[in-house]
């Protein structure tokens, strides 16, 4: 387990199920990212860590949290085909983008699993809204403990923006927070 707060590399990945184009982290910042790394033939991940990441895609399905799938091969490459893992998602009802780590034959390990100094899967990465990593972690952590760490990302604000947008009534946002105008007048 470890805590880090580094900016998060990008995925490496080579397709994509279960969403209609490439998914970036660049293009989600402003939004926190729950990575989870896994491969269809891991008992850990099929047991465990699976049937977390749908727990707290029901419990946190009405935030901006984004959910990514990462089928990291570093073994059994020939059992692990794109048509079987097209039809694990099916069976196993996984509807979050799904992307294939991409193997580069520099080594076993595929590319943004060296990126991430992921050990193994199931693993785990929490990406803040200002794309920091905030948590990585082998194996699977308690519920409670993922569901804290994910609520505290969710309420971290939005990342910072220097500019001051003037609006035309003379009054001006940052940090994107906008200040209303005052009334005299009250309404019920």
């Amino acid at each position: 387990m470890s805590t880090t707060m580094s900016s998060s590399p990008e995925l490496a990945v080579s397709e994509w199920f279960n969403t209609a184009a490439p998914l970036t982290l660049a293009a989600l910042r402003g939004r926190p990212v729950l990575l989870h790394s896994f491969q269809l033939l891991c008992p850990g991940c099929v047991g465990q860590s699976i049937p977390q990441i749908q727990r707290i895609e029901r419990v946190f399905a009405h935030t901006d949290l984004q959910v990514i799938g990462l089928h990291t091969v570093f073994e059994h490459h020939a059992a692990m085909t794109a048509v079987t893992l097209r039809a694990f998602l099916h069976e196993y009802r996984i509807t979050h983008p799904v992307g294939v780590d991409r193997a580069d034959g520099a080594s076993d390990a595929p590319v943004t699993m060296r990126r991430f100094g992921l050990r193994g899967t199931p693993s785990s990465v929490l990406i803040g809204r200002d794309g920091s990593i905030l948590h990585q972690l082998f194996g699977v952590e308690d519920d409670i403990a993922a569901g804290a760490r994910i609520a505290m990302a969710l309420s971290a604000p939005l990342p910072h923006s220097a500019t001051i947008h003037p609006t035309t009534n003379g009054h001006g946002c940052a940090d994107g927070l906008c200040a209303a105008p005052t009334s005299s007048k009250t309404s019920i």
